[in-house]
């Protein structure tokens, strides 16, 4: 609810505006017009600027260069149709790029190197596992055999096993073990086991 007071003081109070006239003499006149149902102030009107004035000293003083430039306003932040934007939303949702639409030859070319390339892989996977395999089940008969045997000088049964898997010595007082030289991670190296290693 607007009170009279309000009211009265907005459509009563009358801005005055100062506009600038040019004559021949490139002097300035000013004159004063009221405006009624106006919200602004008369601090807020435009005061037009004398020509040929530089900066705060005048004509005859500094020049305009001199004086200090102007603070900028702070930058509008960026709408949703800058190029940045649009890139970003474009690399973001783009949609599914269509499926490949080939002929009936060239769908046949494609489908053949594609089974042969499978069937390659799955050769090396598998002569892989047969070699992995070989190598474990040839340790697995050799501590077999070790955990079998009995010891020298009246040792027991399994003592030769017992010694081998301790590993005592075997790297000298200062060496890494093999199993070492590595960071431990959670994935598995790009050489699982160094085929050309040497004792130092």
């Amino acid at each position: 609810m607007v009170s009279f007071f309000s009211l009265s003081t907005f459509f009563g109070r009358p801005l005055s505006i100062v506009t600038a006239t040019t004559n021949t003499t490139n002097t300035i006149t000013t004159t004063t017009r009221k405006l009624l149902f106006s919200t602004s102030t008369t601090a807020m009107a435009r005061v037009a600027s004398k020509p040929g004035a530089g900066g705060k000293f005048g004509a005859g003083g500094k020049s305009g260069a001199a004086a200090k430039p102007a603070r900028k306003n702070r930058t509008v932040p960026k709408s949703e149709n800058s190029t940045r934007v649009q890139t970003l939303r474009k690399n973001m949702f783009s949609r599914a790029p269509p499926p490949l639409r080939m002929g009936r030859l060239r769908h046949l070319r494609h489908w053949t190197i594609h089974r042969a390339w499978q069937l390659f892989q799955r050769q090396q996977r598998e002569a892989t596992s047969k070699e992995r395999q070989r190598m474990h089940a040839g340790m697995h008969s050799a501590c077999e055999e070790l955990r079998k045997s009995i010891g020298p000088e009246g040792r027991s049964e399994g003592y030769l096993y017992r010694v081998a898997m301790a590993k005592e010595g075997v790297w000298g007082t200062s060496a890494i073990p093999i199993e070492y030289v590595r960071y431990q991670t959670e994935y598995p190296g790009a050489e699982p086991w160094k085929h050309d290693w040497k004792k130092l």
